[in-house]
């Protein structure tokens, strides 16, 4: 996988993700276990981008 396509999808997924933790916290406000299962997969696609912030750090660079 080429690193700029790392790059990107590690952004989508933490802007994904953070987004899916505000909504599933606004939502959780009326429907309690929606809200919660929303913010959980949030956090989940954010720890993804992050973990991906790592391997993109380990990743050689093209020359």
């Amino acid at each position: 996988m080429k690193t700029s396509t790392v790059e990107t999808l590690v952004w989508v997924l933490i802007y994904a993700g953070l987004l899916g933790v505000g909504l599933g916290l606004a939502v959780q406000r009326y429907v309690e276990p929606l809200g919660w299962g929303i913010a959980v997969v949030g956090g989940v696609v954010a720890i993804c981008g992050i973990v991906l912030i790592y391997v993109r750090s380990r990743m050689k660079s093209p020359t």
